[in-house]
């Protein structure tokens, strides 16, 4: 190819400006269909209750509409954006609808940096830019930005960074980068819990890494962890001063085991019909309070689970399909939607996974240093949701990652086909 037209394609500018048309255009198109109304009520839910509670001076409370007390229902770093954008274009308008649409573009279109650059460090730019390009024209990372008023596109764009800067720190024998590190991980603990998964994998790959003595390295990885620790004391002091017990980051674990382990799903239901409705459910909170609620599901929960270890088997088998596909019988589901757009995020989802696998399998044949970081993400991060519940949104933090994964798997399997047409070639040549 021409080296001009090279310089172009995989200009990092170019792929941002891509990306942000895409999103700003499917959030143009979709708005002209959709009522102002039913734009504003996708505050109504847990992260905008919470958000509402705060731009309304009640304080980080309320989760579920009605007042029920402060909570430590989510952590507070998106809850407390979106009261920011309340306070600034009002509590639930159509403006700071758009405004927090906006925001979650710009995160989308910013975790293409990241990806770039990760993928610069591990295989070189080519591979870089076309793991950015995947990221830009990925279904899901066009639609999410506009379709949900939650942390998804920041989780995404920080699951992003935290490698990118997992591979810096490693090179690094600077304390203050380190610090930064511990930083950084703080602020991804207090948006999104679940990646909290991740941080000794993270951390320990880059100690490992570092080309220093062992002491330097415990010394460092000691900053780290402690910086990110520190981030999260405040929270966590402030839930055991309302809750009187340990609650690090968030408490809802209790509920969301719940959700998909209970006697709906067991082999032998003792009630039928036995119908756990979220009506239900939010009663019961208002009623008991937020702690005593929680332990009570979670009580019921591992009840479930250890009673019904079939039916937990088969649950667990649903859930790894819906983390990866969406759906737990993705072939039916494709076939049955009339809708191309969603046949095209089904397709977008089986594509993503088997670049995920080729990816993994390519780093660890090449024994190359990368592999596991990189591999933790989709080995490691989604065992949370194989036994709460999954969907593509779950998934959608580690995407960047997974983008990338097939990227290097579509980069080898080009330099496969190259080099044997190059050695068939050669063959005809000599003939």
């Amino acid at each position: 190819m021409n080296p001009k037209l090279v310089r172009v394609v995989t200009s990092l500018w170019l792929i941002l400006l891509a990306a942000a048309g895409l999103r700003f255009g499917y959030a143009w198109h979709e708005q002209r269909k959709i009522p102002s109304e039913l734009l504003v009520a996708r505050f109504q839910q847990e992260t905008g209750n919470i958000a509402y509670s705060l731009a309304t001076g009640k304080g980080f409370s309320s989760p579920w509409l009605r007042e029920s007390g402060p909570t430590a229902y989510l952590a507070p770093v998106y809850p407390l954006l979106l009261a920011g954008i309340f306070r600034i274009f009002g509590i639930e308008t159509i403006h700071s609808f758009f405004a927090t649409a906006s925001l979650n573009i710009v995160f989308s279109v910013a975790t293409c940096v990241p990806i770039f650059y990760a993928g610069k460090r591990i295989v070189g730019s080519g591979v870089a830019s076309t793991a950015a390009w995947f990221w830009a024209l990925l279904p899901n990372a066009v639609i999410f930005p506009f379709e949900w008023v939650w942390d998804t596109s920041l989780s995404a764009l920080l699951a992003a960074t935290l490698l990118w800067a997992a591979l810096a720190v490693a090179e690094s024998p600077r304390s203050r980068r380190w610090c930064a590190y511990g930083l950084l991980w703080g602020f991804a603990l207090l948006t999104n819990p679940a990646l909290g998964s991740l941080l000794p994998f993270l951390i320990g790959w880059a100690g490992y890494r570092a080309q220093d003595p062992r002491f330097l390295r415990l010394q460092r990885l000691a900053l780290a962890v402690g910086c990110a620790i520190l981030c999260c004391v405040p929270w966590t002091v402030r839930n055991y001063a309302i809750f009187h017990k340990f609650v690090p980051l968030r408490s809802s674990l209790g509920l969301e085991l719940y959700i998909e382990n209970n006697e709906n799903y067991g082999n032998h239901p003792r009630v039928w019909p036995y119908n756990i409705t979220r009506e239900r459910e939010v009663y019961r909170f208002f009623r008991m309070g937020e702690s005593a609620f929680m332990d009570e599901e979670m009580h019921k929960a591992l009840q479930f689970i250890f009673s019904h270890p079939r039916a937990e088997l088969r649950l667990c088998s649903y859930r790894f399909v819906s983390f990866w596909m969406g759906t737990p019988d993705p072939l039916q589901d494709f076939f049955a939607s009339d809708s191309l757009f969603l046949r095209t995020v089904f397709l977008a989802s089986f594509l993503l996974l088997l670049g995920t696998l080729a990816g993994i399998v390519v780093l660890f044949r090449k024994h190359d240093g990368f592999a596991f970081p990189l591999a933790s993400f989709p080995v490691i991060f989604p065992l949370i949701y194989y036994i709460t519940h999954a969907s593509l949104r779950y998934r959608h933090s580690i995407d960047p990652i997974l983008v990338l994964l097939s990227a290097i798997a579509a980069a080898t399997a080009l330099h496969q086909l190259v080099h044997r047409r190059d050695k068939n070639e050669d063959k005809y040549a000599q003939c």
